[in-house]
């Protein structure tokens, strides 16, 4: 009976892990994978310190347990491929999970910090498709962050800059995140972690965020590299100015009914969401988390300078987004592109042709996705590989999940199960030994990049970094990896050219 208790004591310690602010205690999963779910890496953006920038979270005595997923941040159920783990939604939702497979706090493992997806109005760190086990049995330290959405996460309003001390609001969500990154950085040794090796990575609003923190000058230092799925804070996708977004917060603000800060504050969270319903809340130059537009960081070379491994999938968008409800003829098309570009519609035909219906389909898709997301992902990609003096690692992901004959392409958000390797938190379709293989190549792509910097290693098809090939060369990642020139590369330095012209006017 006594041995019992001491081995199940010792089995305990070995659970608990001390941190900056107190002892937690995790669980032992399969593999010998330990997971530490629900950590508070800062206060609660609670009561007044809503709208306030992320505050170190409190001390504690005793031994805290970590064994369920935190609150997810405050949003409304859009998405039906979101399947949460977490304990119901919460305005308290600033909380990261710990998957680790190290045995002692001296291994110095890598270390990924992965953010979600959803548009920065949806989303949580405990989605099944994000979990961390996977990459953690292979050798790293997997960590999934929440962060504020909508309107608690990015809204800006006069009252809030000129209370700021940094003389700027909204963007709280990337401080959030920028948050969870310095608890990691002062933390994640304790937990077998390597503070110098810690790559970020984030799919959709995850990836723009990626691309928000390498140039935001907060995060110098405090990591050393980063992964973009489809999405950066460039081209049609850039942030506001400070002055925009607080004109678009006094406008909610005055429409909410509130006179004052302290009215705002007092207005409960479920209540405030629902008043949020037909607004839009955008990432801002605030002047402070990003001082200057993130083109004009890229090309003064002010930004991160890290190596990066970025892309975006076949079929992000739909070719209905470009033709609407309309047969996919030619003609159709054609007039599409017409209400959409005016007189530059000759041009982008030039570059997106179409004489068919099939054809149409294919190129309006192609078309919806580069409008949509691809774009500003080739930015991200091609800015840094000119101004980092860093490899850069561009891919372009092709598997279409299910039956093949009934999609277009890889769609939005679709990789991220494969890349995470998570197949099996998906059950809405049937995986196949091709999937699976996808999927091992795409993983051991980011495991090899996490803990290198550098995506190559042994049994993949050789990956040389953007700089390192004219012209540039893209990894297509499918069944059969393999590198291919950059696809239609004139597309993007067409709309390149038409986004900065717009933008000039």
């Amino acid at each position: 009976m006594l041995i019992s208790i001491a081995v199940s004591a010792n089995a305990q310690n070995q659970l608990q892990v001390k941190t900056a602010n107190g002892v937690l205690e995790g669980v032992a999963e399969a593999n010998g994978v330990r997971s530490y779910k629900g950590i508070a890496f800062a206060q609660p953006p609670v009561g007044n310190l809503r709208w306030v920038a992320p505050q170190a979270p409190k001390n504690w005595e005793g031994v805290r347990k970590a064994d369920h997923f935190g609150p997810r941040a405050i949003q409304f159920s859009l998405f039906s491929d979101m399947i949460f783990r977490s304990d119901g939604k919460s305005e308290d939702c600033l909380y990261l999970n710990v998957w680790t497979p190290a045995k002692s706090s001296k291994e110095k493992l890598p270390v990924l910090v992965y953010f979600y997806g959803g548009g920065f109005i949806a989303g949580d760190g405990s989605e099944g498709r994000y979990d961390g086990e996977s990459m953690a049995k292979k050798g790293i330290i997997a960590i999934t962050v929440n962060y504020r959405l909508g309107v608690f996460g990015f809204f800006a309003h006069p009252w809030l800059t000129k209370e700021s001390s940094n003389h700027a609001s909204g963007n709280y969500g990337l401080m959030d995140q920028h948050e969870a990154i310095i608890w990691v950085q002062k933390n994640i040794a304790a937990f077998g972690g390597d503070p110098k090796k810690v790559t970020i990575a984030g799919e959709s609003a995850g990836s723009m965020s990626v691309s928000a923190q390498v140039v935001s000058p907060l995060s110098k230092g405090l990591f050393a590299g980063a992964i973009g799925e489809s999405g950066a804070i460039l081209g049609n996708l850039s942030p506001v100015t400070l002055a925009d977004a607080e004109q678009n917060g006094v406008k909610f603000a005055a429409g909410a009914g509130a006179t004052s800060l302290a009215g705002l504050r007092e207005i409960p969270a479920d209540k405030l969401l629902n008043m949020s319903a037909s607004s839009r809340f955008s990432i801002t130059v605030d002047g402070y988390f990003l001082p200057q537009f993130p083109q004009v960081i890229f090309d003064s070379g002010k930004q991160m300078k890290v190596p990066l491994l970025a892309g975006w999938n076949s079929a992000e968008g739909d070719y209905r987004a470009v033709v609407g409800g309309n047969e996919p003829t030619p003609e159709a098309y054609k007039n599409a592109l017409q209400k959409l570009y005016g007189d530059k519609a000759n041009e982008v035909f030039q570059e997106y042709p179409a004489t068919t219906t099939e054809e149409v389909k294919r190129v309006a898709t192609e078309l919806a996705s580069d409008r949509f997301i691809a774009f500003s992902t080739w930015k991200f990609t091609n800015l840094h590989s000119k101004t980092s003096g860093k490899p850069v690692y561009r891919y372009y992901y092709t598997r279409k999940r299910g039956d093949p004959e009934k999609s277009s392409g890889a769609v939005h958000s679709a990789e991220i199960e494969y890349a995470l390797g998570n197949l099996n938190y998906n059950k809405a379709y049937n995986w196949t030994a091709d999937d699976f293989k996808v999927s091992e190549t795409m993983q051991s792509y980011f495991l090899n990049f996490i803990k290198t910097g550098n995506p190559n290693g042994k049994g993949l098809p050789a990956w040389p970094a953007l700089q390192n090939r004219t012209p540039n060369e893209v990894m297509v990642i499918d069944v059969n990896s393999k590198l291919a020139p950059e696809i239609n590369p004139k597309r993007y330095l067409l709309l390149d050219a038409m986004y900065k012209q717009d933008s000039n006017k």
